[in-house]
C-alpha cells in the first residue's frame, strides 16, 4: 500500500548517494504538496544538508528550514508566503537534476 501511494524511499547502497536520493524524494514530496513545507525542509536540513556537508545546492531549502522553524506570528510575513517560497525552492532543486551533486 505504502508502494502504491508513492511513500515508500528505496535509497542507494552508497551513503552519500543515498542522502542525495533522499533530498531528492523529499524535496519531490514538497513540490507535489504531499508533504508539508516545513516538515519536509526540516528533514532536508537536519537529515541531510548536515550529513552531506551543507552543499551549495540544498541552501536554499536549508535557508526556507530555518525561516520556517523560526517563525513568529510577530512577523510581517505570514506563514503561507514561507511555505510558498520552501515549494519554488524544492521545485528549483528538482529542476537542476542529479547532476547538481556532482561537483561535490
Amino acid at each position: 500500500m505504502l508502494e502504491e501511494l508513492g511513500l515508500l524511499f528505496h535509497p542507494p547502497a552508497d551513503p552519500r548517494a543515498a542522502k542525495w536520493a533522499m533530498a531528492y524524494w523529499v524535496a519531490g514530496q514538497i513540490a507535489d504538496g504531499s508533504l508539508d513545507p516545513a516538515v519536509g525542509t526540516d528533514l532536508i536540513w537536519a537529515d541531510i544538508a548536515y550529513d552531506l556537508g551543507y552543499p551549495i545546492e540544498l541552501q536554499p531549502l536549508v535557508h526556507c528550514a530555518h525561516n520556517l522553524h523560526g517563525w513568529e506570528e510577530s512577523w510581517r510575513v505570514p506563514i503561507e508566503e514561507l511555505n510558498r517560497e520552501a515549494i519554488e525552492a524544492a521545485k528549483q532543486f528538482l529542476s537542476k537534476g542529479p547532476a547538481a551533486e556532482a561537483g561535490d
